[in-house]
């Protein structure tokens, strides 16, 4: 047997997620490197706008949605489907108005697919926020292959999703890290939000960022040990 189920994962600690919905997300990309998911999976949907949530892992084979159908019913609330589809980028996984119904039904925070997706007119009506490769008309169907699995460590934009980790989502991108992870960094993360409209003000005044962050005396110093003696 090839299929595999895992454990459904807990849910985000109510602190941290009360942090998060804080937090702008591109922050975290100071202090972090991995996790986050290729460019190319955009937000295609924005019904429920930014995503906070953790991972509900699934993976599909190219043209089978029978682990999709199977796993749709046990999302639990405030997780996000992330959708691995082992590489294809032609058929759009059962991701439409019927699972997608299924899934606000469940109180899924929203949708991560590493692949393309269909019905976004309807998706958005009803109010699921998805992330994806792009859309297709060519669908996938229910062949019932022993293959993909549910809440196992999956790929989604050559991101490496555990069940249970961290997904947060908005316009800029999509980055999936574990939870403890964010809890050592959102602090500091919070604390940068804070001091970035003071920051923006000196520069609508006139002042040089590089003065301000430090990058000007950084480069004087550079240039001062190129100069010859």
């Amino acid at each position: 047997m090839f299929f595999h189920t895992g454990s459904t994962p807990n849910g985000l600690p109510d602190e941290l997620r009360a942090k998060l919905e804080r937090l702008s997300f591109p922050t975290l990309g100071h202090y972090l490197e991995e996790g986050f998911v290729d460019p190319d999976v955009r937000r295609i949907v924005a019904a429920g706008g930014r995503v906070v949530g953790t991972a509900f892992t699934v993976r599909t084979t190219a043209t089978d949605s029978t682990a999709l159908h199977h796993a749709a019913g046990m999302i639990e609330p405030g997780q996000v489907l992330v959708l691995d589809t082992g590489g294809d980028r032609r058929h759009a996984p059962p991701l439409g108005e019927v699972v997608a119904a299924q899934l606000v039904a469940r109180g899924a925070a929203g949708a991560v697919v590493d692949g393309v997706v269909t019905d976004v007119d309807e998706i958005e009506r009803l109010g699921l926020t998805v992330h994806a490769r792009g859309t297709s008309m060519l669908t996938t169907k229910l062949h019932g292959i022993d293959a993909g699995g549910v809440n196992v460590p999956v790929t989604c934009g050559g991101a490496v999703v555990r069940p249970g980790d961290a997904v947060l989502a908005d316009a800029n991108g999509v980055l999936a890290v574990p939870v403890d992870v964010l809890e050592r960094i959102v602090d500091i993360a919070l604390q940068d939000d804070a001091e970035e409209p003071e920051l923006v003000a000196e520069l609508r005044a006139g002042a040089p960022l590089g003065s301000l962050t430090g990058a000007s005396e950084t480069v004087d110093a550079l240039l001062a040990s190129d100069t010859p003696q």
